[in-house]
């Protein structure tokens, strides 16, 4: 069944609720688990699931997404398994960027249809979660449905923040309202099964993740040229022309909305059994394959840690805590609660002999600094001595080199923090 569909990975737009780590770099690309980013998630669980036919929707920062995917999902010659980037363009027919997620698919449509195909798997790139769309597809094609929508449980405190529909006996879905007001949701309850329910899950939510059939999609297009968005336009309008079907996904998925939601996600790997399964050898997440040494650790106590490779460890302890590639943390450091990204290089001994003559910070985390409640972007540098707290005592703020969300304070990539710097 899978080599009748082709995905389509949306890229979301400027991603300003998780900058600044999209100051420099579109919402996909932003690194996660360590080693891993973003847009790793959809492909891994497309490739997972036989759908080797991707493309991948961006126009925000999009050079480090290239470059990733460039280096990362090449196939053979002898198959026609492929991601591509496309990224908006100005043409006589769309001379605008991206409007919204259905905007996206109608204007990169004519790429689409270079292919063929008879499903459109429609994808977000800023979700965590393990999915095997084979069972989704069956569901959809056995339904006859025109269009499938992945659905999960979702507590009341969660709900005001999705698409919430109802569904019938048979799951296909009656009505929808985006983002209801806590108010509104005493009507919007689901049976979802007795497990769901115990857990307080009494509301379905749209994942954002769909299938349309490929001829009504381009006629979705072609009579409705103004809709731009398909939870808040498109699929409002399906339920009252078409068959739509509710799948209902009952495992772990997260959507990676905001610094507090991308926070809680990474720590969330370090549990005993995470949510999230990256030891899984029949859902794995693949990424781009680099040459990298083992990780070193030298006299480290390390408690619920993910330590990605690559690194240079002297830190007195690391807890709850993600360490990304290449990261160098110093002597008598403390870091805990916190997701340190790594860099993209290391540093030659010459160039590190000529910084340490200067007194200037090294790639990486300096001697004796306490990092607590912290996201430390990629190729940061921060000095000795430097103390680093968050917690709900800080007000929200960007700053040249750090900014705050939700009480994390996020170090910028690239950024400069001197000698003896109190942050919190």
């Amino acid at each position: 069944m899978t080599e009748k569909v082709l995905g389509v990975i949306l890229g979301g737009g400027q991603g300003s609720r998780l900058s600044p780590l999209t100051q420099t770099r579109s919402k996909p690309a932003v690194p996660i688990a360590g080693k891993y980013r973003l847009v790793d998630i959809p492909i891994s669980n497309c490739l997972n699931s036989g759908i080797h036919r991707m493309f991948v929707l961006t126009q925000f920062n999009s050079a480090s997404l290239n470059k990733h995917i460039k280096n990362t999902y090449y196939f053979s010659h002898f198959s026609d398994a492929f991601v591509d980037i496309l990224a908006a363009e100005q043409t006589p027919d769309n001379p605008t960027w991206f409007q919204g997620t259905a905007d996206a698919v109608r204007q990169t449509m004519h790429h689409l249809l270079q292919h063929e195909f008879e499903y459109v798997l429609i994808l977000s790139g800023d979700q965590l979660y393990q999915m095997d769309f084979n069972e989704m597809l069956l569901a959809h094609e056995e339904s006859g449905a025109a269009v499938t929508l992945a659905t999960i449980p979702s507590t009341a405190k969660d709900a005001t923040s999705f698409g919430i529909l109802k569904a019938d006996e048979n799951n296909i879905i009656t009505s929808f309202i985006e983002k209801p007001s806590s108010e509104l949701l005493v009507d919007w309850a689901s049976d979802t099964g007795p497990e769901m329910q115990a857990e307080g899950r009494n509301y379905l939510a749209s994942m954002g993740i769909y299938i349309f059939n490929r001829d009504l999609l381009l006629r979705i297009f072609a009579e409705n040229p103004d809709e731009k968005d398909f939870g808040k336009e498109i699929i409002p309008r399906m339920l009252k022309e078409q068959k739509v079907l509710s799948f209902q996904y009952e495992g772990y998925w997260t959507d990676i909305g905001n610094i507090c939601s991308f926070f809680e996600a990474n720590l969330g790997l370090t549990d005993d059994i995470p949510k999230f399964n990256l030891f899984d050898s029949h859902q794995s997440i693949f990424t781009r394959p680099r040459m990298l040494p083992p990780t070193k650790i030298l006299s480290s106590s390390l408690d619920k840690a993910v330590i990605a490779e690559g690194c240079i460890l002297n830190a007195d302890y690391i807890k709850h805590s993600v360490i990304g590639i290449r990261s160098r943390i110093g002597n008598g450091t403390t870091i805990e609660n916190a997701y340190i990204m790594g860099s993209d290089r290391y540093q030659t001994l010459g160039e590190i002999a000529e910084e340490n003559s200067k007194g200037n910070p090294l790639i990486g985390i300096g001697d004796r600094c306490r990092i607590i409640n912290a996201i430390v972007d990629k190729n940061a540098r921060i000095g000795n001595d430097v103390q680093i707290t968050g917690g709900e005592h800080m007000a929200d703020g960007d700053f040249p080199s750090y900014a705050v969300k939700d009480g994390i304070v996020v170090v910028k990539k690239g950024a400069i923090i001197s000698n003896g710097t109190v942050i919190g």
